[in-house]
């Protein structure tokens, strides 16, 4: 079976993997968060790039083969795929914002990017822009709360619905676009009580479902991809279950599965 490793600051990232466990449900995965440094929506392009080059020094030291990386954070992603990429060999899927398939879907041609500044701010977002729903509108709405939020909701089960609505009525949305991208991977996770407190006309729309296609395909293409891959022996993880690492304590006290601490302090 692949081994698929899935990064992200946070939990974000968890919404990407559910799409991608749907597809590939006997796959083996490694989930990693950096959230020593959450949100990436507030750190500098040159700090996630030395983040990533940590995680891949962290993956050639510590794990066991990996197939594949998923990079499921838009900033970092926009940020870093590209320099990550040449620092390895492993097949590297990045996840952007669904510009193109909201401009196909869009009646009115009018659509917004909900995301963090620097995604929104990014120059790779604003070609994707331009090539892809340079015949629409596209409003650019920017937030960390709502990734604050879907941190305390992933982790407690509950969201704080008037800080929600607070956050949702300053970002003063168009009443006329019918397209709301999710930009972040950590919105999708709110996506039910942020859906509940918009407009009924606005379809929310992200990129998990690209994102888990696009896996199957590559791993399907890979010929490096071989069935004695799984049988590797490796101390720091166990087959047949999922995997979590992260870069600092978690805040929230609650039953989850056992997080390994890990380092990518990169030198």
């Amino acid at each position: 079976m692949p081994h698929i490793l899935v990064f992200d600051s946070g939990i974000g990232g968890t919404s990407v993997l559910t799409h991608i466990r749907n597809a590939l449900p006997h796959a083996d995965y490694s989930y990693v968060m950096d959230n020593q440094l959450l949100p990436y929506g507030l750190q500098s392009q040159q700090t996630i790039q030395q983040r990533l080059a940590g995680l891949i020094k962290w993956i050639d030291c510590e794990q066991r083969p990996v197939d594949m990386i998923v990079i499921a954070c838009n900033t970092a992603s926009t940020y870093a795929l590209g320099a990550t990429r040449q620092l390895t060999s492993i097949p590297i899927v990045g996840v952007v914002p669904a510009i193109k398939p909201a401009a196909l879907a869009s009646r009115a041609k009018h659509i917004g990017l909900l995301a963090t500044p620097a995604t929104s701010r990014n120059i790779y977002t604003q070609q994707l822009i331009q090539q892809f729903a340079n015949e629409c509108r596209v409003d650019l709405y920017q937030s960390t709360k709502l990734v604050e939020l879907a941190e305390q909701f992933y982790w407690s089960g509950d969201i704080d619905h008037k800080q929600l609505v607070a956050e949702i009525n300053q970002l003063k949305l168009s009443p006329e676009l019918d397209h709301l991208v999710l930009g972040c991977t950590h919105f999708p996770i709110i996506a039910k009580p942020l859906s509940e407190s918009i407009p009924e006309s606005v379809t929310l729309i992200d990129s998990g479902t690209a994102i888990a296609r696009r896996v199957c395909t590559l791993l399907a293409q890979d010929s490096a991809v071989k069935e004695d891959k799984g049988q590797a022996h490796c101390l720091a993880i166990k087959q047949g279950t999922m995997n979590w690492y992260a870069t600092a304590q978690q805040v929230h006290t609650v039953e989850r599965p056992e997080i390994k601490l890990i380092n990518l302090d990169h030198e």
